[in-house]
């Protein structure tokens, strides 16, 4: 597998049947498939990646190694709904190795802006642009005054929308758990993003 560069594009996203018959292509070992699905793949594995690390280049890296791996491993690639989650189970594992490895014993949890898109609102003109820049700058802050814990989940199930199910069989805790723990840092996050605004003479 040759290497390439890893960026945040956001390419348009693949329907169930493209999704199944690319799978198949990248598991028989289609070179034109594998380039399709790291364009496809990299801006979120690339924003996970930095959820983790806090950085870029850093994330770039380990946005590689995932990619790496996740060709090593094609064959057993699932399919279905499954796919994405067990995709992010893969990075999610590369990245505890690799923070292991730099010994960072808390993953950062920063969220890349183009990934805190998905919890401000869009809109096209100049001035909402202003605010919605604005928004992200205090969500970030906001989610980096949660727990580890809560910011994971926060991070795996809003910004990169995984079921509870699957957030909570990536994290090894009951679906219960991740359920409450996400509705009350939901309630804590929009308190902080508030107590922010405040702070800043927004309000």
């Amino acid at each position: 597998m040759g290497e390439r560069a890893i960026t945040a594009a956001r390419p348009h996203p693949v329907d169930a049947a493209e999704l199944s018959s690319l799978i198949e292509a990248c598991r028989a070992g289609d070179a034109l498939a594998w380039e399709t699905f790291v364009r496809q793949y990299q801006g979120r594995l690339f924003a996970l990646a930095y959820s983790y690390v806090g950085n870029r280049e850093d994330a770039r890296d380990l946005a590689q190694e995932i990619f790496v791996k996740l060709y090593e491993v094609r064959v057993q690639w699932v399919a279905g709904d499954e796919f994405l989650p067990w995709v992010f189970r893969v990075a999610r594992n590369r990245s505890i190795d690799f923070l292991r490895r730099r010994k960072v014993r808390t993953p950062a949890l920063a969220v890349d802006e183009h990934d805190l898109a998905d919890l401000a609102d869009q809109s096209p003109s100049a001035e909402a642009q202003s605010i919605t820049a604005d928004r992200r700058s205090l969500l970030r802050a906001a989610l980096r005054s949660l727990s580890a814990i809560n910011r994971e989940i926060v991070v795996l199930r809003d910004v990169h929308g995984l079921s509870i199910q699957h957030v909570a069989s990536m994290l090894g805790i009951p679906a219960g758990t991740v359920k409450s723990r996400a509705s009350r840092a939901r309630v804590e996050l929009a308190e902080r993003v508030l107590a922010l605004t405040r702070d800043r003479g927004e309000a």
